[in-house]
């Protein structure tokens, strides 16, 4: 089968590789009917982690074609939307709502392909209620549930976001246009996004966003006090995961209130004088996907919610290395691949 490959930083390939088998009773194989570039991908093409051969991606929805002796909750021919953090959704820490934190699982891997292997079918994959949709519209807008929208709706959850609140949303990728879209179904009074660029500003106001300012750092967390009588916001999701990012979002919020950080941290090293001065609850990490893809199945299949907006280029598996230099470049928000 073809597969995405990260040879090393800046050098993506799409390559023949061993289609995978079942190695494990609770293994599922699944046929992909799409994959993505997210952009937590982008770290180690632009060299900030180490990277060497390694199969890309971890967003997908797919037919599952094969399943291990032990796997009860989905069978070959349903249609799965999947989660990227894998889980048994049975230990205690699952249990108490954390399954991307589960003791025996782990992280999808090698989904930019045909096929795809995932361990803890179970735990892991949810069966879409009618099947593989007609629509390529709402197909696109279930592999946003796989990631980049679980983890926007938790940044959204972790910082409280609800009504009566005001929200700033840190970041325009698609986790932050995303939380965006959370923070409206939350039914936020006020939500600010940060953004400089226009294409991103738009999504965002169609998302939801009630403001838009450009400014960062220091100057950015000033705009947010001019437009919450100094005080700061409710609630802000950070959804960048750099040092500035990080320090922004706390300013931008007020004592009392909630960060809920998803950004992929970088480098982040927080003063313990800036924790203990501001005051504000922190919450974030791995996005609780698979506790979250049941609702988020329905509110699309509903067409509550249309998630696949932030996808604004569209290629086959083939031109992969076009999507990532699209994705570096900021030329597009999000890539999807067709395999």
């Amino acid at each position: 089968m073809r597969a995405v490959i990260m040879r090393a930083p800046g050098d993506v390939v799409v390559a023949d590789v061993e289609r995978p088998t079942i190695q494990d009773p609770g293994d599922a194989v699944i046929e992909l009917a799409a994959a993505c570039i997210c952009g937590s991908d982008l770290w180690p093409y632009r060299g900030h982690d180490p990277v060497e051969n390694r199969p890309m991606g971890h967003e997908y929805v797919g037919t599952v074609v094969e399943v291990g002796d032990a796997v009860t909750t989905v069978s070959p021919g349903d249609f799965v939307v999947g989660s990227f953090c894998l889980s048994d959704n049975t230990c205690e820490i699952c249990t108490s709502g954390y399954p991307s934190r589960c003791i025996t699982g782990g992280f999808a891997s090698g989904t930019q392909a045909e096929f795809v292997r995932i361990p803890l079918a179970d735990g892991t994959l949810v069966k879409v209620p009618g099947g593989r949709p007609e629509s390529d519209e709402v197909l696109t807008d279930l592999l946003a549930a796989s990631d980049v929208l679980g983890t926007g709706w938790f940044g959204a959850l972790a910082a409280e976001v609800g009504p009566g609140r005001s929200v700033v949303v840190v970041g325009d990728g698609a986790v932050g246009l995303l939380a965006v879209l959370a923070s409206q179904q939350l039914g936020a009074d006020r939500i600010i996004a940060m953004s400089r660029h226009p294409q991103r500003q738009a999504l965002a106001r169609e998302f939801g966003a009630t403001d838009i300012i450009e400014e960062r750092g220091a100057a950015g967390v000033a705009k947010v006090l001019e437009l919450t009588n100094g005080l700061g916001a409710h609630s802000v999701v950070e959804a960048v995961g750099t040092q500035e990012s990080m320090e922004q979002a706390i300013g931008a919020c007020r004592s009392g209130g909630h960060v809920g950080f998803v950004g992929v941290s970088h480098d982040v090293n927080l003063p313990g004088s800036l924790l203990f001065g501001k005051q504000v609850h922190l919450l974030g990490g791995p996005a609780p996907v698979r506790r979250l893809l049941p609702d988020l199945i329905e509110r699309i299949l509903e067409r509550r919610i249309r998630p696949g907006k932030v996808f604004d280029l569209h290629l086959p598996l083939a031109e992969a290395a076009a999507g990532y230099r699209a994705m570096d470049e900021r030329r597009a928000i999000k890539v999807l691949l067709r395999p």
